[in-house]
């Protein structure tokens, strides 16, 4: 783990007091100018993030009359990693090497003495090694800064390469689902309606021709939701999907009507309700009354839903079987996808058996949002 970074203002602050430290070491006090454009030169290292340029050029003068060098390689440096002008950099490196090594004034004797000779030479190749130090470290964390956003930028196209191929192996898959619901289910769905049919019309005996109307009934339903759900698979998000209407509260007559299930059905239940809670009230009826075909045949039910309190009660109750049950493939998925569903919307679905033999459903939905 990296330490973190103090807040820019407080390095700003500890940088001039830097600057500030390094004037009293190499500036007279007695040397009122020189204080004077060393603590400008401290204070202008405030301001080296929003205006860098301003901040090299007010200490330049300090530079060029003392010794104090610490605010001019600051600021060089801060110039360096947020500018990619090189003829400007070199030009502000090149004002530094002159101020260093043309100190003020550059007529005495003593700095003649420095200035010619071997002494002189080591001077300017200190001095421009100097001058190029914060430039070069500067353009090393620019480039720093700049190859991080690259790799950022490398990992997130990366990131959607594989959401793209993730996207294709799914896309695939459903197209080969799809292709098995057709092919398969759809046919043996397909047999199972015309056998019906040809039982509806041969069946000797009122009972049984009924049985097989509704068989026949149930077999073109699911063929119908069959094929949309494989037009919906083989679409796999390359285009919007017509999707048929969401079942509500208004299609439950009809579902009751159509479970072949002797079936009370009442209602108390205000207008307006949310369209997911309709959904999870519908699926629940549903729900149950399959429940009721396959574990409990011969039985009747009693759906009753009313609306009290800012809660939406739904309860589903079937008598006990008066025949043996069919033993039907199932995934015990129903009542766990209800209960998902219900908790989702911030509601609960309970069951359990009846003292009478039978069954009960209930779920509670929340039909107003929390305050």
């Amino acid at each position: 783990m990296t330490a973190p970074r103090p807040p820019a203002a407080v390095l700003d602050v500890a940088l001039a007091a830097v600057a500030l430290a390094d004037t009293w070491v190499h500036v007279d006090s007695g040397d009122r100018p020189a204080v004077a454009l060393s603590l400008l030169a401290a204070g202008a290292l405030t301001l080296r993030r929003r205006l860098p340029l301003t901040a090299f050029v007010l200490t330049l003068p300090a530079a060029l009359i003392t010794d104090a060098m610490f605010a001019i390689t600051v600021a060089l440096y801060t110039l360096a990693s947020v500018s990619r002008h090189r003829l400007l950099l070199a030009g502000c490196a090149l004002l530094f090497a002159v101020g260093d090594y043309l100190a003020w004034p550059p007529w005495s004797s003593l700095r003649v003495a420095q200035l010619t000779g071997a002494d002189g030479l080591l001077h300017l190749t200190y001095t421009l090694a100097t001058a190029a130090a914060p430039v070069f470290l500067g353009q090393l964390v620019q480039a720093r800064r700049d190859l991080s956003l690259r790799l950022a930028e490398i990992s997130e196209a990366r990131e959607y390469e594989r959401l793209l191929t993730a996207q294709s192996i799914l896309a695939k898959e459903r197209a080969q689902l799809a292709r098995e619901m057709h092919d398969v289910v759809s046919h043996q769905v397909s047999l199972i309606a015309v056998q019906a049919g040809a039982l509806q019309v041969a069946g000797r005996d009122t009972e049984t021709r009924r049985a097989a109307a509704t068989i026949r009934q149930l077999s073109v339903q699911t063929l119908d939701e069959l094929r949309h759900m494989v037009s919906v698979l083989r679409a796999s998000g390359s285009r919007p999907t017509e999707l048929t209407p969401q079942p509500s509260l208004a299609d439950l007559r009809h579902l009751v009507d159509t479970s072949c299930i002797e079936t009370k059905l009442r209602t108390d239940l205000p207008e307006n309700l949310p369209p997911t809670v309709q959904r999870a009230v519908y699926r629940t009826v549903q729900e149950a009354l399959t429940n009721v075909r396959k574990h409990a045949p011969g039985a009747t039910a009693t759906i009753h839903i009313h609306h009290r309190d800012g809660t939406l009660r739904t309860t589903v109750t079937n008598t006990a079987p008066t025949h043996l049950p069919l033993t039907l493939p199932s995934a015990h998925h129903g009542l766990a996808g209800l209960r998902q569903r219900a908790e989702l919307l911030g509601g609960t679905v309970t069951s359990g058996p009846t003292p009478d033999g039978g069954y009960e459903l209930h779920l509670e939905l929340p039909t107003e949002p929390p305050r």
